[in-house]
């Protein structure tokens, strides 16, 4: 096994990685088509507990849907999440668990695993989105029970995220502080032991 031996040269794929930034200030800039079937053709291929493949989404980019769900999910308790509606696409991420085999072995696990699925969907869109220059937020802080009716979303469907997706009017010039990789990882022992 590979041992940390210092720095690490960064790949292509590492420098979209460590590129990668939650963005929360949009220009009005509409997202190509292409780009936008991109993103969500990445995240149509991304691998699912037992191929379930649980992931739906909707596109929100009509201005006034987008208006609505704004002022239904990201009003009083959730305004800060207003940021949202800045951006030209709001991507809502559904989950439609899939078969009984893959339920009952998250009930067993105690691990909701289409939660996993979507997490590997969502932040394909992400990395997608980055490489093709746009940026993206992961979401889970709006009213779900007021964007579900805005949207009319099925009860067998359960709302995930949302994640904004446009181009970005600022950037951090930053890299935010991450934990050394001798903190996060351990060569057979649990971390920290």
């Amino acid at each position: 096994m590979a041992r940390d031996e210092g720095p690490v040269e960064r790949t292509a794929f590492q420098k979209i990685i460590g590129g990668r930034r939650s963005i929360r200030r949009f220009l009005p800039t509409p997202v190509e088509p292409e780009k936008l079937r991109a993103c969500l053709e990445a995240a149509r291929i991304a691998p699912s507990a037992h191929n379930v493949q649980p992931w739906r989404f909707i596109v929100v980019d009509d201005p006034a849907l987008k208006e609505r769900l704004a002022a239904a999910a990201f009003s009083g308790f959730y305004s800060g999440s207003k940021f949202a509606a800045q951006a030209p696409v709001i991507l809502v991420l559904l989950a439609k668990p899939g078969r009984a085999a893959v339920r009952l072995g998250a009930r067993i696990q105690g691990v909701p695993f289409y939660l996993i699925d979507m997490g590997i969907a969502g932040e394909h869109i992400a990395l997608q989105a980055q490489e093709l220059g746009l940026a993206t937020c992961w979401m889970g802080w709006f009213s779900y029970r007021r964007a579900r009716k805005a949207l009319g979303i099925p009860r067998e469907f359960k709302l995930v995220a949302m994640m904004p997706l446009g181009y970005a009017a600022s950037r951090p010039r930053r890299e935010p502080p991450r934990r050394s990789y001798d903190e996060v990882v351990a060569f057979n022992k649990a971390p920290g032991a």
